[in-house]
């Protein structure tokens, strides 16, 4: 299968990333029970091109539940090519929702584009500490993500609040944010 080995800089600190991307290599079932019992964190992708592969996505992760039932492993649902907005059969809604309801995070990336991708896997890494890490090391972190919050960001949050409470379809947007939050749990 391919194997991709990189390090990257995540909140001032290196992280090595491996990265098996052997699902669609080979359709045996012993190596697709063998990738579900190993590995620190998943990313699911589906086609927002293609409604056949969102729907095989939901499957994957409900059998990834199942074969890590007892481990709180990290799992974010991708929806890539969102750059093809013409041929799109996904809504961002029906992503965010399957987010919610299999208790994932959630991100649309373009890969031909690069958009989003550094920040799935910078997202991956932050799920991995913030479930391996001391409370003590994930404040730090937290802190130093906070400090970094411009004025204009912590204004859209608190405006975002109050319209939610307002309106029921922000409402339950903003039960969801954390499906897409990568930095929290």
């Amino acid at each position: 299968g391919n194997t991709y080995d990189r390090s990257i800089i995540v909140d001032g600190e290196e992280a090595s990333l491996v990265v098996f991307d052997i699902w669609e290599q080979d359709d045996s079932q012993w190596l697709q029970n063998h990738c579900m019992k190993m590995g620190d964190a998943y990313i699911i992708v589906y086609s927002v091109t293609d409604k056949v592969s969102f729907e095989k996505a939901s499957e994957l992760r409900i059998q990834l539940r199942r074969a890590r039932q007892t481990e709180d492993i990290p799992i974010i649902l991708v929806g890539n090519k969102s750059d093809l907005v013409r041929s799109r059969e996904v809504s961002v809604d029906e992503g965010r929702a399957c987010a919610v309801v299999f208790d994932c995070k959630f991100i649309e990336t373009s890969a031909a584009l690069h958009h989003n991708v550094k920040d799935l896997f910078e997202g991956i890494v932050r799920q991995i500490r913030l479930r391996k890490d001391s409370k003590e090391d994930n404040a730090r972190r937290m802190a130093n993500t906070k400090r970094r919050e411009s004025i204009g960001k912590k204004a859209k949050r608190f405006l975002g609040r109050i319209v939610a409470k307002n309106n029921k379809k922000m409402a339950f947007k903003a039960k969801s944010k954390s499906c897409h939050d990568l930095s929290v749990l």
